[in-house]
């Protein structure tokens, strides 16, 4: 199965397009619906595809879609990331995707990686009308996250948002600061593996044509450790499926099991990877057979 199986559509949230990327079930019976939407500053083709050809291949419809001011959505300033609105991006796709041709409105999945795994422990606490959710490698405690980074590096960042916000404020352009660097480096991801895991994902095109740019407006770098999907979590009734990299430098494993041992909904499948072990190779075939399974089993009609 390629890509072109997959259509290019959008769909409105607040007013503004967010680019999208459908691949209908094959077969004349409603199917049930996958919705899957990135990481921090990632955009659909940095590694989703290859899930979403693999959903496809198991009988289900997915929905890949690029928050507002990333990739092909509108939405300005650009690389802008804001918690807020990102979820409502969620929750416009999910109301969205209901409505796709040949798809069973009752049996709609969340799946989210990275940042995006920490959106979905926050919207499977709500009642959005979803039957399941994945997140993979979660980011679910800012301030964990927060203590992984130098001291300086914080310090550093901290510094840029600050001048970003004044920027905002006086209607200025952005502060932009690196999304990924080396260690050392002022980056809101800058641990050891970060820098060549990250740009792995990134298809060359895509880098040469600007499509995916590695900055972020720096205000940020006072959003991220605020947010704490995790105490939204306690709240997920439906079957949650946690994908946990024990050896994470990022998104620190110890919050998410400490979290999902409080959900009686939920799920753990544990690897000894690190965070961007999972788009591709042995990483990739173990973990989309275990998120395969779990789908298969709590969409089922």
């Amino acid at each position: 199965m390629t890509p072109d199986t997959r259509q290019d559509i959008f769909f409105l949230s607040h007013g503004l397009r967010c680019a999208a990327w459908f691949y209908p079930a094959r077969g004349t019976a409603p199917s049930a619906l996958v919705i899957l939407a990135h990481g921090l500053g990632a955009t659909r083709e940095l590694g989703l595809d290859a899930y979403a050809l693999r959903f496809q291949a198991a009988g289900f419809s997915v929905l890949i879609f690029d928050y507002r001011h990333y990739g092909g959505s509108e939405g300005v300033p650009r690389e802008l990331m804001s918690v807020g609105k990102q979820l409502d991006d969620w929750r416009a796709a999910i109301a969205f995707g209901k409505t796709l041709p040949g798809v069973d409105s009752n049996r709609v999945a969340i799946w989210g990686s990275s940042f995006g795994g920490g959106h979905v422990m926050a919207l499977a606490s709500e009642e959005l009308g979803i039957a399941a959710a994945v997140s993979q490698v979660p980011f679910s405690d800012g301030l964990a996250s927060l203590l992984k980074i130098p001291m300086l590096t914080a310090v550093l960042i901290t510094l840029n948002a600050l001048v970003d916000i004044a920027s905002q404020l006086l209607g200025l352009s952005p502060r932009y600061i690196n999304l990924v660097g080396k260690p050392g480096e002022v980056a809101m991801m800058s641990a050891a593996d970060c820098e060549d895991g990250y740009m792995k994902l990134v298809p060359p095109d895509v880098l040469a044509s600007g499509a995916w740019r590695n900055k972020m407006c720096a205000r940020a770098g006072l959003i991220i450790p605020m947010y704490m999907p995790r105490r939204r979590a306690l709240r997920i009734k439906i079957p949650i499926l946690f994908v946990i990299a024990e050896n994470d430098s990022i998104a620190p494993a110890g919050p998410t099991h400490a979290t999902a041992t409080r959900i009686a909904s939920a799920e753990v499948k544990s690897y000894p990877n690190g965070h961007f072990d999972y788009y591709s190779g042995n990483g990739f075939e173990q973990v989309v057979a275990d998120e395969l399974e779990f789908l298969m089993r709590h969409l089922s009609t």
